[in-house]
C-alpha cells in the first residue's frame, strides 16, 4: 500500500472530516471506530486528538481505551508476568467490551456505555458512571490487537510500526510482548485489512494511506 507523508494536525483533520459522514453498516445510530496499535504507537493519543477535532465540528464522540478493560491480575497473570500467549489471548476482557461498550451501541441499544471497568494500576473496579452517547455520537476505541476480535467497527485505523521501530519505542521491560505483535501481524495482517493505515516509525513524520 502506498503511503503519503502528512503532518499530525492534517491527519487529525482529515480523519475527523471522514468520520463526520460515517454511517454504521448495521443501521445502528452510533458509528464505531478502532484506533489499533501497539502501546508504543500511542493509538490513544490519536483517538483523543480526533475526539477534540470532532467536538469542534459539533459531533459528539466517546474515547474508550482497552486498558480499562483488563482482566484482573489474578487471571491475566495466572501463567506468569511475561507469558506471551496470555497477553495475546487473555489480558483483555473482550466479553466485558462486548457487554458494556458494543452491546449498548447495537441497533435497538440504549447508548449507555461504560467507559472503563478496571483500574490497571490498582487492579480494582473503577466504578465509573455510564456515559450516555447520543444518537450520531461516535465510539473511538483504542488499544492493541483490536482487529482480531471481530468487533463491529465501521472504520478501522491501524498505527503501524516496523519491527525495528516497535522494538526501539517499546520500553525494555515490555520487550517480552513483542512476539505477540509479530504473531498479530502474521495472523491478522492489520496493515492490510485496516481501512486507514498510519505509519509512525518517526513520531514527528507520520505517513498514511489517505
Amino acid at each position: 500500500m502506498r503511503l503519503e507523508a502528512i503532518t499530525w494536525d492534517r491527519l487529525v483533520d482529515r480523519l475527523a472530516e471522514r468520520l463526520i459522514d460515517l454511517k454504521p453498516a448495521d443501521g445502528s445510530p452510533w458509528p464505531r471506530v478502532a484506533f489499533d496499535g501497539a502501546p508504543a504507537a500511542t493509538p490513544g493519543d490519536l483517538a483523543a486528538r480526533v475526539h477534540e477535532a470532532l467536538r469542534i465540528r459539533g459531533r459528539p464522540s466517546l474515547v474508550v481505551g482497552t486498558e480499562g478493560f483488563l482482566r484482573p491480575a489474578s487471571v491475566r497473570l495466572e501463567r506468569g508476568h511475561q507469558d506471551v500467549d496470555a497477553y495475546y489471548d487473555g489480558w483483555f476482557d473482550t466479553g466485558a467490551l462486548w457487554r458494556e461498550v458494543f452491546g449498548p451501541l447495537e441497533p435497538g441499544g440504549d447508548g449507555r456505555v461504560l467507559p472503563d471497568l478496571l483500574d490497571p494500576v490498582t487492579d480494582r473496579a473503577t466504578r465509573s458512571p455510564y456515559v450516555q452517547l447520543p444518537p450520531g455520537g461516535l465510539l473511538l476505541l483504542h488499544g492493541p490487537l483490536l482487529l482480531r476480535h471481530w468487533f463491529p467497527f465501521d472504520l478501522t485505523v491501524h498505527l503501524l510500526l516496523s519491527p525495528g521501530a516497535l522494538r526501539r519505542r517499546t520500553p525494555e521491560s515490555e520487550h517480552w510482548t513483542l512476539p505477540a505483535f509479530e504473531r498479530y501481524e502474521n495472523e491478522t495482517d492489520p496493515g492490510g485489512t485496516a481501512d486507514v493505515l498510519v505509519r509512525t516509525d518517526d513520531p514527528c513524520r507520520p505517513a498514511w494511506s489517505g
